[in-house]
């Protein structure tokens, strides 16, 4: 694990709103990709409010490298169809994990993120203490499609023997 700062726990949540592809619905999945990596969740078969709550890990080599989020409709006989993407920024998260907080109370908020044109929130995001380590949750609004957004939530796992993000600049 060179040169690995830890990891980051994504935890794709659910969809809200997402474009039908096929007739009246779609078979959305997600595709996170960052660098070399890339990873999806299981397809949901008939929902554009799809509920995946699956946990995907990503190792984090370089905190200046995006995390993209692609939404697809899962197709039998053609290529599948991108239902929009969105891009994460795990800066201001990371920022809050490199305090080093502990012992707040549950859901103390340490801070929050406001929807801006660099970032792909539909709506202000906060990075919150919750049961022993601080998540950041947050709705992306998909770009390049009507409508859409993805509820992700984030949680920064440290391991043993790295240098973690102490030496990390923002």
């Amino acid at each position: 694990m060179e040169g690995v700062l830890g990891l980051l726990k994504l935890r794709i949540k659910r969809g809200i709103n997402l474009v039908a592809r096929d007739t009246r619905s779609s078979d959305p999945y997600v595709i996170v990709t960052m660098a070399e990596q890339k990873l999806k969740t299981d397809v949901v078969k008939d929902n554009c409010n799809p509920e995946w709550n699956e946990e995907l890990t990503l190792c984090i080599r370089d905190v200046n490298i995006p995390i993209q989020l692609k939404v697809c409709d899962k197709d039998t006989f053609t290529v599948d169809d991108e239902m929009g993407n969105a891009d994460i920024d795990i800066k201001p998260y990371l920022h809050c994990v490199k305090m080093g907080l502990t012992d707040l109370p549950d859901g103390h908020i340490v801070k929050k993120i406001q929807p801006n044109r660099t970032n792909c929130l539909a709506e202000e995001s906060s990075c919150i203490w919750k049961n022993g380590k601080l998540i950041q949750e947050m709705s992306l609004r998909l770009r390049n499609v009507k409508s859409g957004e993805v509820i992700v939530e984030t949680e920064w796992v440290n391991l043993p023997d790295s240098k973690g993000l102490s030496e990390v600049e923002f």
